[in-house]
């Protein structure tokens, strides 16, 4: 990533972290939204506390992408002019992003923590829109399902490590040790509250910090595309060996 980049860096976080608040225009966001509101009901998939859609296609168990284009609207403006521009993946595998999870989250909604995991190259490129809300990061050893196979896990402790706002319209960027060392995860909360200088980490970064000078953000309806580069792409013949083991 270029010079440009590394002024969106994160540097209250002591890893690879960069956001951009003014990614994409007004317009381009209510193009994108509409796009994702009219995608057939079919490609949601609904989950216990949020419906996603999966583009191309989801991964087969062995973690395997199915060789296929995504759609142009989740290309152009985004991964064509935006990307590359920026050579956001251009240490990746494939020199671009092969997978997006469309994410909606309602008020209320969110994610427990959690991790990508090995199946991706360890960057993630987060696009959001429709509105704001903030990421936690965790350390991986204050997560219950990992401390539950700690000899002497310590004092456990629910608070995230590091807080992110993400405005609509913003791009986020974790890579390196922000994505294989923490946990990442969205509270079910209908509103984001201790939001200040000294509890978000990309203050200095934001559009608009007045509309957070309150402390709080009521939560509305947020979509988010999220952008990865799948290591393991087969041809549906390939494709159809590792389904068959």
């Amino acid at each position: 990533m270029g010079f440009e980049v590394e002024n969106m860096r994160i540097t209250a976080l002591p890893d690879d972290a960069f956001y951009l608040s003014d990614f994409i225009t007004e317009d381009e966001e209510k193009w994108l939204l509409q796009k994702v509101k009219s995608a057939p009901l079919p490609r949601w998939t609904q989950l216990a506390h949020r419906r996603l859609q999966t583009w191309p296609s989801a991964l087969t168990r062995n973690n395997v992408l199915l060789a296929s284009p995504l759609p142009a609207w989740l290309r152009s403006p985004i991964i064509e002019s935006r990307f590359k521009s920026l050579g956001i993946f251009n240490d990746s595998p494939h020199k671009e992003p092969n997978h997006v999870l469309v994410n909606e989250y309602l008020p209320g909604q969110g994610i427990m923590p959690h991790e990508d995991g090995a199946a991706y190259y360890p960057l993630v490129a987060t696009v959001s829109l429709g509105a704001p809300i903030v990421l936690e990061f965790y350390d991986k050893h204050t997560n219950k399902a990992t401390r539950a196979n700690e000899e002497d896990p310590g004092p456990e402790t629910n608070q995230p490590r590091y807080r992110i706002l993400q405005e609509r319209r913003s791009l986020l960027v974790t890579k390196n040790k922000m994505y294989t060392e923490l946990l990442h995860g969205i509270a079910e909360t209908s509103r984001d509250e201790n939001l200040n200088p000294k509890s978000i980490c990309n203050w200095d970064l934001l559009r608009d910090k007045e509309a957070y000078m309150d402390g709080w953000c009521e939560r509305e309806t947020r979509i988010s595309l999220t952008y990865r580069d799948v290591l393991q792409v087969a041809k549906i013949g390939d494709t159809m060996k590792f389904l068959s083991r």
